[in-house]
């Protein structure tokens, strides 16, 4: 590992204290490009207009007409946790705006596959349906469309995918990455372009005289489920994302939301004032995410979706009982994944350039996990195969993949396929994360033909980790009230949590938890004494060590004091 220090325009950071930004935060700030205090507005009026999204007018005129003739609305889901949060935001959105009957389907992942098929279109004809709605899917459903279009379905897709050679030929499209779109988020999540049409809706119904500004309905109350969805997506935190995010969170810490939001962060021991963007990637989001690993996202939709209290304590705890099984299963496939990668090499030798384990007993549903922690600890673009559970597909193998900055996975797998004709029986994804099915009898050749892709592609200096930190914390920073102050802001996916590294001494160190699989270090900073932990890692440190860590408050006796975690070192 590389430990490297962002660097920080000094006159950026200057101009940011000058106008009464902390100065911790103004340098914070000024490393992830922020020039002016104005761009941390996170007022709404600051929201990129909805004007700006291409199609969106097509999409409020073929709602309200649906909405004016009473017609039945279905909304098609993802199944993760920005198609789960999407479709709530569909469904309470369309029913503030008058639409009587809103029903919703979510695809099973194992017989359905992914996105707007045939057979779902015609199971949305045969629920009654006259419009069907995509909500973070469908770009690249050209026979699903045909086939709801056959059928006499209005069709809206609502998606921020990237979109194939070929679009859909739906009613309407809108996704900021559709050919021509100018929307300056690219980045905005699946239940971010549903908030944004249901925007767009409101202000037509405006126009239409169904409302005035004085008694339109508010669509602030979901601003919560739209800040949740952003996060767990892990879509870039762009100046729009962020507001969308802060609006969101706002609302939670004053315990506005809906129940099923208060529920999950019960249940996860978390309390709403002090909510953050670390409890919508770590606490919320695994939870509505576990429903459709390794049982039906409908769970977590419904838990989303009720206004009953007692239903949504209900669903929660049902959620956390699901993720707490997804975790042990997690847990040994993680093991076995990792013998199985650590055989492909000697010790002592570096790893392959790409990896891809397959085990008869691995579950589908927590391959794209057990690969990213694979991807993590190794530092490779890692596959992990599962065979598939879909009635006559059994000699079929689906796999999840991770990859690492400079490696484009899923245009490795296109080159994969031209190489190797039949070994992709069908693929997709984007740079960072890719899912594929190969058949049984061919993974070697798939595994062989992966590693040479990367072995073409990659570097030494690719394929050595970096890490990137913000330097040294001046030890007057290290103070618990400050702590608070950095938890509040938002941080995530490209507006990196705040993350300081510095050469320390360490003075003990001992394995922790139940499985023994922590470190807890105790270590010298710029003097004083200091407690620091680094989770899932075992291997003991030297005297000193140039150590990356972020900011944590340990509470124990009603004493509150900061301690480090862990985020990597580097010996020198």
């Amino acid at each position: 590992m590389k430990i490297i220090a962002r660097d920080i325009p000094p006159r950026a950071a200057w101009a940011l204290e000058q106008a009464g930004i902390h100065p911790l935060l103004a340098r914070l700030y000024a490393a992830r490009g922020v020039t002016a205090k104005d761009d941390l507005d996170d007022g709404l009026a600051r929201l990129l207009p909805p004007a700006g999204l291409q199609g969106i007018e097509d999409a409020a005129r073929l709602l309200a007409d649906a909405i004016a003739r009473d017609q039945r609305l279905c909304i098609v889901a993802d199944y993760d946790c920005d198609g789960a949060t999407a479709c709530a935001v569909a469904v309470r959105g369309l029913r503030l705006l008058g639409a009587q009957h809103v029903d919703y389907l979510v695809p099973d992942r194992v017989v359905d596959g992914y996105g707007l098929t045939p057979p779902i279109a015609r199971r949305v004809k045969e629920r009654g349906a006259d419009v069907l709605i995509t909500v973070d899917n469908g770009i690249a459903s050209c026979e699903g469309v045909a086939q709801a279009k056959a059928l006499g379905l209005a069709v809206l897709i609502t998606d921020h995918h990237l979109p194939g050679l070929e679009l859909p030929q739906a009613d309407a499209i809108v996704n900021p990455n559709q050919p021509g779109c100018a929307f300056e988020s690219k980045s905005i999540a699946g239940v971010g372009v549903m908030f944004y049409v249901l925007l767009a809706l409101r202000s037509e119904l405006r126009a239409r005289g169904v409302f005035d500004t004085s008694n339109q309905p508010k669509l602030d109350p979901l601003l919560p489920l739209v800040a949740l969805g952003t996060v767990a997506d892990v879509v870039r935190l762009d100046a729009n994302n962020r507001r969308l995010v802060a609006q969101g969170l706002k609302r939670i810490r004053a315990g506005q939301m809906p129940p099923g939001i208060a529920a999950l962060l019960r249940v996860a021991g978390r309390q709403p004032p002090l909510a953050s963007t670390f409890d919508f990637g770590f606490a919320l989001g695994p939870r509505i995410n576990a429903a459709r690993r390794l049982a039906d996202m409908t769970l977590g939709i419904e838990c989303l979706l009720t206004d009953d209290t007692a239903r949504a304590d209900h669903l929660a705890q049902q959620l956390d009982a699901i993720n707490r099984e997804r975790r042990e299963i997690e847990g040994g496939m993680r093991e076995q994944a990792q013998l199985l990668a650590e055989d492909l090499f000697e010790d002592g030798e570096e790893p392959p350039p790409a990896i891809s384990v397959f085990d008869p007993d691995f579950h589908e549903g927590v391959v794209g996990i057990v690969a990213s922690r694979i991807k993590d600890r190794l530092h490779r673009p890692t596959f992990v195969f599962a065979a598939s559970g879909a009635p006559g597909k059994e000699h079929e193998l689906k796999g999840s993949g991770r990859s690492i900055p400079g490696f484009h996975l899923r245009d490795a797998l296109d080159l994969v396929a031209k190489r190797h004709p039949g070994v992709l029986l069908r693929f997709g994804g984007h740079a960072m994360a890719a899912g594929c099915t190969v058949p049984e009898d061919r993974f070697e050749e798939f595994e062989q033909a992966l590693a040479q892709v990367a072995r073409e592609w990659l570097d030494a200096a690719t394929l050595t980790r970096k890490l990137e930190t913000d330097g040294p914390l001046a030890p007057e920073y290290r103070r618990a009230d400050l702590v608070d102050t950095l938890h509040r802001e938002v941080w995530g996916q490209g507006f990196a949590p705040p993350t300081f590294s510095e050469e320390v001494q360490v003075l003990s160190q001992r394995l922790v938890g139940e499985a023994k699989n922590h470190l807890s270090i105790k270590l010298i900073h710029q003097g004083q004494p200091v407690d620091a932990i680094w989770f899932g890692h075992t291997e003991p440190l030297p005297a000193r060590v140039l150590l990356a860590f972020r900011l944590d408050v340990n509470e124990w006796k009603g004493e509150r004091k900061v301690q480090f975690l862990v985020e990597g070192a580097q010996v020198k």
